[in-house]
């Protein structure tokens, strides 16, 4: 469902794609995934959203938002609130949804075809309102996990489904060995 000609952009909710790819048990190498969708297309720009929590000193995420910078990706974020709820637990919060969608209703006038990354069913009026401005939406995320990662009302809005699953050979990264401190701590664990 991609023509070579047309003009796309991707809109990636971070901690959504991660925990899809998680389930579906690959990490993704975002170099081949823009690399992929270059070359389904004439892509203008690809989005990467994230909250990030700022009050530790160091960051899981910090080193990917970096690379994507520099690799090319918009990067929009904004900072993780965190708060102890009704339970006693540390929670984190760091919803991207309004930023995503606005920057693709700003964006709908340049481009013909917009690929979510995303199962979030709170996209399906924002998928909704692009389809009425012309742009025909994709959106990638899978239904091959336990639960599915995806809304069944954004899956149905959209003019295309991707299954995150059936890219895996061409945006999947090789498993990485194990760093000698994560050997260490699977020793540990094992005695």
């Amino acid at each position: 469902m991609f023509y070579r000609d047309e003009r796309l952009a991707l809109f990636i909710d971070g901690s959504n794609l991660y925990a899809t790819a998680k389930a579906l048990q690959f990490d993704i190498d975002y170099k081949l995934l823009r690399q992929e969708f270059m070359r389904r297309g004439k892509m203008l720009r690809a989005f990467y959203y994230t909250a990030l929590l700022d009050t530790e000193e160091y960051s899981p995420i910090r080193p990917l938002v970096d690379w994507l910078q520099y690799n090319g990706f918009t990067m929009v974020t904004k900072p993780a609130k965190e708060f102890t709820d009704s339970q006693g637990r540390r929670k984190i919060k760091g919803n991207m949804d309004i930023e995503l969608t606005v920057d693709a209703l700003e964006t709908a006038n340049h481009v013909d075809h917009i690929v979510l990354f995303s199962g979030d069913g709170d996209f399906r009026p924002l998928v909704e309102a692009l389809q009425r401005k012309g742009v025909r939406v994709s959106v990638c995320s899978t239904i091959r996990s336990q639960p599915p990662m995806i809304a069944d009302d954004l899956r149905r809005q959209a003019d295309n489904f991707i299954e995150l699953d059936e890219l895996r050979e061409v945006i999947g990264r090789p498993p990485r060995e194990p760093r000698d401190r994560d050997m260490q701590h699977a020793e540990v664990a094992a005695s």
